[in-house]
């Protein structure tokens, strides 16, 4: 049996990844983006190591929630996982106690029967952790699939992020089978806009009897029902919840605003497309460098008085022949700034909101009649 060594005589095999320049390097890392496969281009080679912590596009997305006993749990047996102990830890704990009295325009309609709206939104309520990718503290994968890492962690090793995007696993409002239910929030220090959009139901128009063609003749006036058979009720519940979950997001979020300095757009998504926090160049800069008005007992940053818009459809039939039952469109804004804000720039603020017939149904509910509704901070 003979062993076969290589021939000195032969020239050694070309590394065609050495010919190319860093700056190409960086553009394929930039492609890549997710920080689990820019974790593996880590490990295969010392150039590639150095070159990942110069990516500008970076995308996490969050593998797994855990209840906090787990991570009890975790915290006992250190030894076979890392239970994440960061700035994340309460993404999913939302505190809803005391919502009811900021209402001050709404609270009117909701009469004796407030406790319901309580118990309704305390049932939102989880007490969860959740858990990033896999990535070690030095940029490397972690091998075994145990041990994880918050997002702070995870992206600590990164010095030159511009676009970062984070994806929870899910949204943290839980809705019923059918309920449409998104929300868009723009924050700087606190909450520069919020745009939610529901309806208590989606039907194809072809096999709903129910329904005639087009939108009706209701003339854009809300029915007296909305008003007692729990459907303002049902709404004010839909804003609270989109407000508190988007302000628990802001409040997470400030570790790694602090971090990177570099930033130019953090968008913080669910892979659900529930909800979507945005900050670009100018708002982050104003979070570093204005007092962050927060609840440490919430874990999230507080909600100013705000000025809200409503529009209603009891039924919204879209271009592609679906109808929206109970669509709703709320378009909220701080108190103080609102009245700087006119007409033009707010139809432009909503039909940017949303994508595809999301967006064609903002675009509709906008052409109805406008309601006024009010809210203390809280």
């Amino acid at each position: 049996m003979s062993s076969v060594y290589p021939d000195p005589d032969q020239p050694e095999p070309v590394d065609h990844f050495d010919r190319l320049p860093d700056s190409v390097l960086l553009l394929v890392f930039n492609k890549i983006g997710d920080v689990k496969a820019l974790g593996r281009c880590c490990v295969v080679s010392r150039r590639f190591h150095s070159l990942v912590p110069q990516v500008e596009n970076v995308v996490v997305r969050v593998d797994c929630v855990i209840s906090d006993d787990d991570c009890s749990s975790s915290s006992s047996s250190s030894d076979k996982s890392r239970a994440l102990v960061g700035p994340f830890s309460n993404l999913f704990r939302l505190v809803f106690g005391g919502i009811v009295k900021p209402l001050q325009a709404l609270g009117q309609f909701l009469g004796p029967k407030r406790s319901v709206l309580n118990e309704t939104l305390n049932s939102l309520s989880s007490s969860s952790l959740f858990v990033a990718p896999g990535v070690g503290d030095d940029g490397e994968m972690d091998h075994g699939g145990v041990t994880h890492h918050s997002p702070t962690q995870v992206l600590r090793n990164f010095n030159e992020i511009r676009f970062l995007r984070i994806e929870l696993p899910s949204g943290e409002l839980g809705i019923d089978d059918g309920v449409l239910l998104k929300w868009r929030a723009d924050f700087g220090s606190t909450l520069d806009n919020c745009v939610i959009l529901g309806a208590a139901s989606v039907i194809n128009n072809g096999i709903s009897p129910e329904f005639g063609v087009g939108n009706g003749d209701d003339n854009g006036s809300i029915p007296e029902t909305f008003y007692t058979n729990g459907g303002l009720k049902l709404r004010v519940v839909w804003t609270i919840s989109s407000l508190i979950a988007a302000s628990a997001r802001h409040y997470l979020l400030q570790p790694i605003i602090a971090d990177h300095k570099t930033l130019d757009s953090l968008v913080l998504t669910d892979a659900d497309r529930q909800g979507v926090l945005c900050m670009n160049r100018d708002q982050l800069e104003e979070l570093r460098v204005k007092p962050l008005s927060a609840s440490s007992a919430s874990k999230r940053t507080l909600v100013p008085a705000l000025n809200m818009r409503l529009w209603y459809a009891p039924y919204l039939e879209l271009p592609d022949g679906f109808v929206l039952k109970g669509a709703t469109l709320v378009a909220i804004r701080p108190s103080e700034q609102s009245a700087s804000k006119n007409e033009v720039s707010d139809a432009s603020w909503l039909s940017n909101a949303f994508e595809g017939p999301y967006g064609t149904a903002a675009k509709m509910l906008v052409k109805r009649r406008t309601y006024c509704l009010e809210m203390n901070s809280f």
